[in-house]
């Protein structure tokens, strides 16, 4: 764990994922005159408007007209722009997947679709705004890389990683705070996984906010002789396979976790994976078939069977 440089959890801080984008965004920027940013009357919610602000020559706002935002953005990236689109993750990819598929994906344009107020972490906002199908829509278009960052600082590598990318990219971001587990030094690239808790009884993989929670539950079974393997997969698409499949060769029994829908998520590509691989027993926890509702963050989290002690009780299950 020293190699990642990963914070103790007394030290973890707490910042949305949607603020590290913020950042990573102006950084692109300023790495690259290319990249340009558009939004759908969202600025200040997505955190684009540091963007805006530096940059008002690059900007565009499109309003309230998310499939034209990803067309045009479609249009500047064949002029040899780096187009980022934002918006809630409820209206893009909820409501022009469609033009994201015929206008960026089947053209392979670098367009970089940015869902914000993705997940249960939306909270207040309710079910029409808690977007859990997000990652499975994306994951089955060809051409779309996926990420699922574990927290804010993650976000800030992501979108400068992204800016580097040659393919279509999504992103996905949550409104609320959530936990800060990793630092500037801590390894991030497109495609790769890490084990940010080595084990050898169960294997644990898990992304986006659900990371936490996950190593939170592996230091709690520790101590209840069970030795628990996390492994972080911010990257749904491509996934990295060996990593998995080489956690999986030792501990033989996995949990994948998830904040969002388990069909089409993470845990079908996990399961998919194994299942031309190495079978093995696998337990998906996710959003299982349902929509979501208002409530506090963990309110929800607890709600859905996503909280320590559900991933506590599942792991004990597994373990036999």
């Amino acid at each position: 764990m020293t190699d990642l440089h990963l914070l103790d959890h007394k030290d973890w801080g707490s910042e949305p994922t949607r603020k590290g984008f913020g950042r990573g965004l102006v950084q692109a920027g300023e790495e690259n005159e290319q990249v340009v940013a558009l939004c759908a009357d969202l600025t200040g919610s997505v955190q684009i408007e540091p963007f805006a602000k530096k940059f008002p020559e690059r900007f565009v706002e499109v309003g309230i007209a998310e499939q034209n935002m990803v067309t045009v953005a479609s249009g500047m990236a064949h002029q040899g722009k780096i187009p980022f689109t934002a918006s809630y993750a409820a209206f893009s990819p909820g409501r022009n997947w469609e033009q994201i598929k015929t206008t960026v994906a089947l053209n392979d344009q670098p367009v970089k679709i940015i869902g914000a107020h993705a997940g249960l972490y939306t909270g207040p906002d309710g079910a029409t705004h808690q977007m859990l199908e997000d990652v499975s829509l994306m994951r089955t278009m060809p051409n779309m890389v996926v990420i699922v960052p574990g927290d804010s600082v993650e976000a800030e590598k992501a979108t400068r990683a992204m800016a580097k990318d040659k393919r279509p990219n999504y992103l996905r971001l949550a409104r609320d705070k959530s936990p800060v587990m990793t630092t500037a030094e801590t390894p991030f690239e497109i495609g790769k996984a890490y084990v940010f808790s080595p084990g050898k009884d169960v294997t644990i993989v898990a992304n986006g906010t659900m990371t936490s929670i996950a190593l939170q539950a592996a230091d709690a079974l520790f101590h209840d002789g069970i030795d628990v393997e996390v492994i972080h997969c911010p990257t749904v698409k491509p996934l990295d396979n060996a990593t998995i499949l080489t956690s999986v060769k030792k501990t033989r029994k996995v949990i994948t976790l998830e904040e969002a829908q388990i069909n089409g998520g993470l845990g079908s590509a996990v399961c998919e994976l194994l299942a031309e691989h190495d079978p093995v027993p696998v337990i998906r926890m996710g959003v299982k078939d349902q929509y979501g509702q208002t409530g506090t963050p963990e309110e929800l989290i607890d709600h859905y069977g996503l909280s320590k002690k559900h991933v506590m009780t599942k792991v004990h299950e597994i373990a036999g």
